[in-house]
This record gives C-alpha cells, sequence and structure tokens, in this order.
C-alpha cells in the first residue's frame, strides 16, 4: 500500500457531529497522526463550537496543503465555502472523516462514514481527483453564506419546494433531538412535508437555453447521486463530468403518489415514473415571482426568490477511495 504524505494539515473538528461520536473520534485522530507522523509534515487541530466557525478555519487554511473534515455535510458544507474564498494556486486538498446523519458526500467519494479508523486509512492510502462544485446565487443574503451572503457554494445538493422542506426539517429535528438520524428521519420528514408541501410553487425555469413554466414541488439539482442519507434522486451524477443533474417533477402528483415517488427514490426507481424528467445542465435560473420557496444547498438554508445555479468544473482536490 502506497502511503501519500498530506504535508502541513489543519483538522476542522466538530465535536457534536453524529450525536457527539465527533468528539469522541478527535482523540483517535491524535493518537493516529502521533504515531504515523511521516504521514503529514505537520498537523494542527481545531474544533468548531457554532455555526460557520468552520467557514472561517477553511478560509485561513491558504499555508495548508490538507484540510480534513471530521463531520457530517453541514460542516463539510462550511469549510469548502471557506476554501473557496482562497485563490486557486493555494487552495489546500480536501479529506474527509465523516461523522454524520446523510454522509451523502462520503458515498458520493466512495469512502466510509461513522467509521474514523477506516477514514484515516482511506486519507493516507486514497488518491486525489478533482470535482466540480455547484454554485447558487440568489436576490437576497443568506445567513450561512458569510464570505459571500448572497451565492453559495455546494458540493452534493441543492434543492427547492418539499424536497428543500424536507431537508430542512431533518435538520431543524436534528438540533431538537440529537438521536433523531439516519433514512428513516427522512422518511418521518417526507411524510410530513408531503401534507403540507404538496400544492407546489409556480416557477419561470431556464435550463441552459430551454425555458419551462412548472408548479415546482420536488426539484433537486445534484452534483453526486443522493441526498437524504443515500436517496439516489439522480443516480447518474457524476461530480467530476462538468454537469450538473436535475429531477423535477413534470406534473404535481397527488399525496400518496408523491410519497411512492419519494419510497422508490431510495433506490432510483423513481426514475421512470412520467411524473418526474431527469436533465444534466450547466446552469439553471428560477424565477418565483417574489415568493420564497423553501430551498436548501447541502442541508443549510439559502434564502430567495430568484436564484442562478451554475456548474464551477474542477473546482476542488479531494481524496477519494
Amino acid at each position: 500500500m502506497t502511503v501519500r504524505n498530506l504535508g502541513k494539515t489543519l483538522i476542522i473538528a466538530n465535536p457534536a457531529a453524529h450525536s457527539g461520536k465527533g468528539e469522541q473520534a478527535i482523540p483517535r485522530l491524535e493518537r493516529f497522526f502521533s504515531l504515523y507522523q511521516d504521514v503529514c509534515e505537520s498537523i494542527d487541530i481545531q474544533t468548531t463550537a457554532a455555526p460557520l466557525d468552520a467557514v472561517h478555519l477553511a478560509a485561513g487554511a491558504s499555508e495548508m496543503d490538507t484540510v480534513i473534515v471530521l463531520g457530517g455535510d453541514g460542516v463539510i458544507h462550511e469549510a469548502v465555502n471557506g476554501l473557496m474564498s482562497l485563490d486557486p494556486e493555494c487552495r489546500p486538498t480536501l479529506g474527509i472523516v465523516a461523522m454524520g446523519t446523510g454522509n451523502d458526500f462520503a458515498r458520493t467519494l466512495g469512502l466510509s462514514f461513522n467509521d474514523p479508523d477506516s477514514s484515516l486509512a482511506e486519507l493516507v492510502a486514497g488518491k486525489t481527483r478533482k470535482i466540480d462544485l455547484g454554485l447558487v446565487s440568489s436576490d437576497l443574503p443568506s445567513e450561512g453564506s458569510p464570505i459571500n451572503p448572497q451565492e453559495t457554494y455546494f458540493v452534493e445538493t441543492l434543492s427547492f419546494g418539499m424536497d428543500a422542506a424536507i431537508a430542512l426539517d431533518t435538520t431543524e429535528r436534528r438540533e431538537a433531538d440529537a438521536h433523531k438520524e439516519g433514512s428513516g428521519l427522512f422518511v418521518s420528514s417526507s411524510v410530513k412535508m408531503a401534507l403540507t408541501n404538496s400544492s407546489g410553487h409556480p416557477c419561470d425555469v431556464v435550463i441552459d437555453d430551454e425555458r419551462l413554466w412548472l408548479n415546482e414541488v420536488i426539484f433537486a439539482i445534484q452534483n453526486g447521486p443522493t441526498y437524504g442519507g443515500g436517496f439516489r434522486i439522480c443516480p447518474d451524477a457524476d461530480p467530476s463530468d462538468g454537469l450538473l443533474d436535475i429531477c423535477y417533477n413534470t406534473i404535481r402528483p397527488p399525496i400518496p403518489y408523491l410519497l411512492n415517488l419519494l419510497a422508490r427514490a431510495r433506490f432510483g426507481t423513481h426514475v421512470s415514473s412520467p411524473a418526474v424528467s431527469l436533465r444534466k445542465a450547466k446552469s439553471i435560473h428560477l424565477d418565483f415571482h417574489g415568493a420564497q420557496p423553501p430551498c436548501q444547498a447541502d442541508g443549510e438554508r439559502v434564502v430567495g426568490t430568484r436564484f442562478e445555479v451554475s456548474i464551477i468544473p474542477q473546482a476542488l482536490d479531494v481524496i477519494f477511495a
């Protein structure tokens, strides 16, 4: 096995990740890097204590060769937004020790999750790959984007309408009760949101050069294939192909049919339904004509009434299995 050298390494660790298991994993990382000193030139472990800490820590990492993020998709999202504020010439490689509820980005990279020992082995034996990132700009500022309040990078998923309402509800419920997690949480939120968010959100959409008028219930834009802890909403999404994958409803399905679609999305079989369409695109424009739909990027709330979404090809070096 070839062991890579990570160079100057910053670890951004979220102690609260995965119901507090993130804190238990930090001593494992400290022990690993003290035993195997030849895998990096230096190591600096910083913990997050509040939202957006990971953004600021990553934005200050221009002297580092590698930034390792220990936590779930939310803290990874924050760290990536911090890294993207750096000049590309001094932007560190991203590695992850996935400790979260959904872990969809780890799934996309073929990495282990909620298993720090396996993740560490993958970091020192893995390969580096350039991946694309999505970028969403809106007409209103979001509190979760301190670098530029009106634009947010996303590593895995951006969604509107019921998709977003489900993601935001799962985040809120996890914050209220750390023991709620996994696909079961996503399913229960899906049922709850289908009863309150199934009427749709009228929207003008331009996908590349094609204009559509949609009453949008499901509108997911993916860089990787899954969301919600493994639901294969865009099964063919590839984070290195220079394209975003889109799944959206073509008709407004009744609630029982909608719940059936969500259940089928677990395995990606919803793609055969005439109620949904899948597309690939480089840019998407959405105009909700003054209304603010539920919107989320990697589980973080985004606000606005008009959105411009684009792909940033080959934006970031990441370590994958």
